[in-house]
Formats: structure tokens, sequence, C-alpha cells
């Protein structure tokens, strides 16, 4: 599966482009290891991905799905932007459990 951009977006109060790192949440049914292939961000069709939305620095919660239930969740913080592609660092893995 490829990005889609109807589940990307931001995280709460924003802070200022430039000034700090934003928050960015992202669901898929892609595992990380696919997420954090160098221009995977690129793709889709609007806004060219979300290259013009992400910085070095940023971070990007992605909460990982199957079946429509939770399976992974974790962090992936913006590496490298160069010519046209994002690269975000592997993923900084949570722990999901749910012992009830």
């Amino acid at each position: 599966m490829a990005f889609d951009i109807a589940n990307f977006g931001p995280l709460g109060g924003q802070s200022r482009r430039g000034k700090a790192p934003m928050w960015w949440t992202y669901t898929t049914t892609d595992a990380h290891t696919t997420v954090d292939g160098a221009g995977y961000f690129n793709s889709g069709t609007a806004y060219a991905g979300v290259y013009n939305h992400l910085e070095i620095g940023d971070v990007i919660y992605v909460c990982v799905t199957s079946g429509g239930a939770l399976s992974t969740a974790g962090v992936h913080v913006v590496k490298d932007k160069a010519s046209g592609t994002v690269d975000v660092t592997n993923v900084t893995a949570f722990t999901v459990t749910d012992s009830d």
C-alpha cells in the first residue's frame, strides 16, 4: 500500500514553522519498514505527498493497523529532505499491549 494523505494530519496545537519541530500523525496498514523507506511520504497525488509540509526534525506518530485493530505504533523523525525526497528514521517503537 502507498502513502495515503487522507490518513495524515497535524497533531494538536502546532508550533510555528521554523521555530520548533512539528508533530504529525499517520495511520496505515503498511509496516514501519515500508514507512521508513526514502520517498514514502512523497507518494500520493495531493501536495506531491507531504514534501512541502515536512521539515527536518519533524516527528511523525505512526499507527499501523491490521484488520481494523492497532498492530504497532511508534515515531519516525524526518532525517533528510532533498531533491524532492523525504527520508525518515527507522521507527522508535512503542510497546502495544492490552492485558484486559
